[in-house]
């Protein structure tokens, strides 16, 4: 068996109408899945630092099952679980002039699930990395919990969480490829039935990997612009070579101011 080198390069360079559509599905259903998840997993780690003792504990079982179970197993529950039982079948609707399967639709529900429930700890932690003598002073200063959270809380945190939430919206990206499971016509699958009708199997799926690979070198290169505008904001010196980001080389620490912002009241 030779490596066909012509079929190589045309994919690559020429990828075809149907590879090109799962590229795009592939990079829809991310970034839905994971704005969705954004919102619900604020909504748990809040449920988790609630006063309520039984609203901490729904959210802390919601992590414990979702994170304690595959997330091949959850989509497939969602999709024909769900409806195998009469609780909720997909179908196929029709949004701002596009039509959304029944499986995508359930592709974005079960990635938002699943990965809610990691952003709840993540945010969780990063409320959790700001000093507490923090919120009694902007209490003492009169501070509302809206200033509160934008002027001290969040630009602390963020910068904090955005470092794994981004690692996490990476993942998510090649995790599409699960997706094929129920049927979502994302790039793997694509690449499956290119594989099946031409028989080049080996060349199609590198083609495959080095487009999951751009996909993530680009996003690695825009989570590193967003953490570097986070330090500059805090004023710290240190920032992200693009380097150590791709391939993991460090350099000597730069050291800058304290990353912690002053208390100031605000009118």
């Amino acid at each position: 068996m030779q490596f066909d080198w012509v079929f190589f390069w045309n994919s690559l360079l020429r990828p075809s109408a149907a590879f090109l559509d799962g590229l795009i599905l592939t990079i829809a259903i991310s970034v839905i899945a994971m704005v969705l998840a954004t919102v619900v997993g604020l909504a748990i780690a809040l449920m988790r630092r609630s006063r309520v003792a039984a609203v901490r504990w729904c959210a802390g079982l919601y992590i414990w099952v979702i994170r304690g179970t595959p997330l091949l197993v959850q989509l497939v529950i969602i999709y024909t679980g769900l409806a195998a039982i009469g609780l909720y079948q997909f179908h196929d609707v029709s949004l701002l002039g596009l039509s959304v399967k029944a499986a995508v639709q359930a592709a974005i529900l079960g990635l938002m699930i699943n990965e809610s429930a990691y952003i709840a700890e993540i945010i969780r932690a990063g409320l959790d990395s700001v000093p507490k003598g923090q919120f009694e002073a902007a209490a003492s200063l009169g501070m509302t919990p809206a200033k509160l959270m934008r002027f001290i809380i969040g630009p602390q945190s963020l910068r904090v969480m955005v470092p794994p939430m981004g690692n996490s919206f990476n993942g998510m990206m090649k995790t599409t490829s699960v997706l094929s499971v129920i049927g979502v016509s994302e790039m793997f699958l694509v690449t499956q039935s290119i594989s099946s009708a031409t028989f080049h199997t080996f060349e199609i799926f590198i083609v495959a990997a080095i487009y999951y690979l751009a996909l993530t070198t680009v996003w690695t290169f825009i989570q590193a612009g967003i953490e570097n505008r986070l330090t500059r904001q805090l004023g710290i010196a240190a920032r992200v070579p693009i380097t150590q980001r791709l391939l993991g080389t460090r350099r000597g620490a730069a050291v800058g101011p304290t990353a912690t912002p002053t208390l100031q009241p605000h009118g």
